[in-house]
């Protein structure tokens, strides 16, 4: 008898321990509302979207920092983007000699903005005409810290 009020006791803790057991993660994602992605714009000084620039206005902007604002203007922290310069170059032609038109790229991630000094001082230096800058992969998080990915930023001299 003393085993039967044993084993019904140790049923009914079990059954009250399990039956308040908190949700599960899927439950709780159920749960949680959907956050509405805000439109999103990235900025280089004045510039936004694809845009062709005079190389002196591009030199001039190229120091700032990239911005990635709200459709009510409201500023997001960038926290990752991707850069890359693709420069016009030449090579040569190892079997007659002659130099051909080409391109290269440099390009790297980076967690700050603006871009660090040294990229800023080589690209001032060597940019000309028809050369490209392009932000890309930029994530940027809002206030309550949720990351968001921005529109790419390509700057075309001119």
């Amino acid at each position: 008898m003393k085993t039967w009020i044993l084993l019904i006791s140790i049923f009914c803790i079990q059954a009250t321990v399990f039956g308040q057991q908190q949700p599960s993660t899927k439950e709780k994602a159920k749960k949680q509302t959907p956050i509405k992605k805000p439109v999103l714009k990235t900025t280089l000084g004045i510039f936004s979207d694809s845009t062709k620039v005079p190389v002196e206005q591009v030199k001039a902007v190229l120091g700032t920092s990239l911005k990635v604002t709200d459709n009510n203007n409201n500023p997001l922290t960038v926290t990752y983007y991707q850069f890359l310069y693709r420069r016009r170059a030449v090579r040569e032609d190892e079997k007659t000699g002659k130099v051909i038109p080409t391109t290269s790229i440099a390009s790297d991630y980076f967690t700050t903005t603006p871009l660090p000094e040294k990229w800023v001082k080589i690209i001032r230096e060597d940019l000309i005409s028809g050369e490209e800058l392009y932000f890309f992969d930029v994530i940027a998080k809002d206030k309550n810290g949720t990351p968001f990915y921005a529109p790419n930023l390509k700057i075309i001299t001119q």
